[in-house]
Parts: C-alpha cells; sequence; structure tokens
C-alpha cells in the first residue's frame, strides 16, 4: 500500500485531490486503483461547493471516472435554475511521483534476482538429490556385493600392518636399548679416563714440587761449591803466603847464623852444627807446610769429589725429572685428546640416541594412531 499525492490547477482557482489508496499487482493482468476525493474548494469566490467522488477505477484492462455531486433539493413547485462551476470541467492534470516510479522498477529487478537465485538453488537442491540417489544406489550395491568378502580380506592386511608395525616398534626398542648400554659404557669410560686425567694431574704437580726442591738442593750444593772452591783458594794463597814467608825468614836466619858464625868464631870455642840445626828447622818447616798443604789438599779434594758426587747424582735426578716431566706432559696430552674424542663421541652417541628416541616416540605415535585407525576401521567393519 503506497500513498500517493496529485496536484491539479486550472486558469481560475486551485483544487486539492488526495487519493485515499492505490494497489498495484506484480501478476500478469494489470492494476487496479481507487480514489476518493476528500474536498474540492474554490478559492476566490465568495460561494463554496462540496462534493463526494463515488470512485474510480484504471488499470491496464481500462479505467473510468466518476464524479457524483451533490446539489440542493428542488423546492416544491418549481425547478430551480442549475449553476455548473466551469473550473471543474477543466481536465486535471495528474503526474506520478518519479520516486516511486523508481522503487517500482528497483522492487521489479530485486524480484527478478530472487527469482534466479531461487531458481538455481531448486536445480542444485534437485541435482544434489540426483547424486545423493545415485551415491545410495551405488552404497546397496557395495553392500549387497561385498559385505562378506570385505570383512574377510581387510582381518588379514591389517593384522599383517598390525604386526609390521609391532616389529619395528620391538627393533626401536631394542636399538633404544644397545645406544643406552654404548652410552653407559662410554660415560663409565670418560669416568675412567677422567679420573686417570686427575691422577696424571697430581704425579705431575708432585713431580714439580720434587723438582723445585731439587732445584734448591743443585743451587745450594752449587753455592757450597763456590764457597768451597773460595776457602780452596783461600788456602792456597795463605799456602803460598806461608811458604813465601817461610823462605824469607830462613834466608833471614840464614844471613844471621852466617853473620854470627863470623863473630862467634872467634870467641866461642864450642863446635856448634849451625848447618845441622838450620837444616831440622828447615826440615820441620817444610814438614809443617808439607802437612798442612796435603791435608788442605786432601781436604779440599774431598770436598770436590763430594760436591761432584752430589752435583752428578743432582744432575741425574734433574735429568730423570725433565724426561718424567716431560713423558707426563706427553701423557697429558695424549689423555687430553682422547678425552676430547671420547667427548665427541658421546655427543655423538647421544645426538644419535636423541634422534633414535624422537623417531621411536614419532614411530610409536604414528603405529599407535594407524593402530587406533585400523580397530576403529576394524569394529566398524565387523559392526557392518
Amino acid at each position: 500500500m503506497s500513498r500517493i499525492s496529485f496536484r491539479s490547477s486550472t486558469g481560475g482557482g486551485m483544487r486539492g485531490f488526495s487519493s485515499g489508496s492505490a494497489v498495484a499487482g506484480g501478476g500478469g493482468g494489470g492494476g487496479r486503483s481507487s480514489f476518493s476525493s476528500v474536498s474540492v474548494c474554490r478559492l476566490g469566490g465568495g460561494r463554496a461547493a462540496a462534493g463526494g467522488g463515488g470512485g474510480g477505477g484504471f488499470g491496464l484492462g481500462g479505467g473510468g471516472f466518476g464524479v457524483r455531486g451533490g446539489f440542493p433539493a428542488c423546492p416544491p413547485g418549481g425547478i430551480q435554475e442549475v449553476t455548473v462551476n466551469q473550473s471543474l470541467l477543466a481536465p486535471l492534470k495528474l503526474d506520478i511521483d518519479p520516486e516511486i516510479q523508481k522503487v517500482r522498477t528497483q522492487e521489479r529487478e530485486q524480484i527478478k534476482t530472487l527469482n534466479n537465485q531461487f531458481a538455481s538453488f531448486i536445480d542444485k537442491v534437485r541435482f544434489l538429490e540426483q547424486q545423493n540417489k545415485v551415491l545410495e544406489t551405488k552404497w546397496s550395491l557395495l553392500q549387497e556385493q561385498g559385505h562378506t568378502v570385505t570383512r574377510k580380506s581387510i582381518e588379514p592386511l591389517f593384522e599383517s600392518y598390525i604386526n609390521n608395525l609391532r616389529r619395528q616398534l620391538d627393533s626401536l626398542l631394542g636399538e633404544r636399548g644397545r645406544l643406552d648400554s654404548e652410552l653407559r659404557s662410554m660415560q663409565d669410560m670418560v669416568e675412567d679416563f677422567k679420573n686417570k686425567y686427575e691422577d696424571e694431574i697430581n704425579r705431575r704437580t708432585g713431580a714439580e714440587n720434587e723438582f723445585v726442591v731439587l732445584k734448591k738442593d743443585v743451587d745450594g750444593a752449587y753455592m757450597n761449591k763456590v764457597e768451597l772452591q773460595g776457602k780452596a783458594d783461600s788456602l792456597a794463597d795463605e799456602i803460598n803466603f806461608l811458604r813465601a814467608l817461610y823462605e824469607a825468614e830462613l834466608s833471614q836466619m840464614q844471613q844471621q847464623v852466617s853473620d854470627t858464625s863470623v863473630v862467634l868464631s872467634m870467641d866461642n870455642n864450642r863446635s856448634l852444627d849451625l848447618d845441622g840445626i838450620i837444616a831440622e828447622v828447615k826440615a820441620q818447616y817444610e814438614d809443617i807446610a808439607n802437612r798442612s798443604r796435603a791435608e788442605a789438599e786432601a781436604w779440599y779434594q774431598s770436598k770436590y769429589e763430594e760436591l761432584q758426587v752430589s752435583a752428578g747424582r743432582h744432575g741425574d735426578d734433574l735429568r730423570n725429572t725433565k724426561m718424567e716431566i716431560s713423558e707426563i706432559n706427553r701423557m697429558v696430552q695424549r689423555l687430553r685428546n682422547e678425552i676430547d674424542s671420547v667427548k665427541k663421541q658421546c655427543a655423538n652417541l647421544q645426538a644419535a640416541i636423541a634422534e633414535a628416541e624422537e623417531r621411536g616416540e614419532m614411530a610409536l605415535k604414528d603405529a599407535k594412531a594407524k593402530l587406533t585407525e585400523l580397530e576403529d576401521a576394524l569394529q566398524k567393519a565387523k559392526a557392518d
């Protein structure tokens, strides 16, 4: 239902016209509209006239328009003059609102679009129904043909696949146990090498401490040797000094004896053996000097030999210690290389174990999932 307003105008005045109702059908026949005049008013005159329109219709099939006017009743006994308003006889100018026409056009287009969509939807539903019927027919045929054969043919396949998965799982578990045992053996080997390395480090530390002690002893022996060498030099100098002093005293005594002998030869009647006395004194001095020199040389020689023996022994100990230290260094280096190699092997084994565990877990999950799917399919096949 839509409301439409029309306005009509003539030369002498203005009329108002309002539509009561307008109904348009979307069918194929035509349209029907009815209008009722509410009021007709003449502007510019001194009188007013009221009238009512009985009704009218227009459509595709035809149309009509009627006016029924009310006038004053004739007085009894005569005919009253009829006065006709000429402005009412003028044709009306009816214009349709373009917005209404546009709305109607849009509605028609929407209706066409909806009709097309509805038709396509109906076609799709029909096609799906046909496909459903075809699938139902195929399913019924398959159930009729292979109900017993399918169960007998699927069960051995599922069982063989399950057994294959179980064998793979057992092999993975065995490989995991083997890798775990290898890992434990490698860890024990690493621990053993670590203990050996710590022992060698302790031995090296002890050898270095012993080397320091021996070096201190060698330094002390060398200082003693230098000191004894200085004492021997001082004793040799003292011996030389005493020898020179003895020779000087001996020469002086010989001179005095010779002078005295000259003087005494005149007065002394006693025969003194001055040469014997001098020889005896000389022999005594020489004996004292020889004993002192022999004692000094013997003491120096013994000390020197003792120092040589001690230096040789310390030198041998030092060489042995150096050889042991170099051997320990080589052993430590070899152990370090072995430890690095074992660490690399352990890292590789751990990586391989982790990878094997990951593969095993993935295979186990996959096997469990496939086993579940197979069991579900088997149960479904048994149920069918």
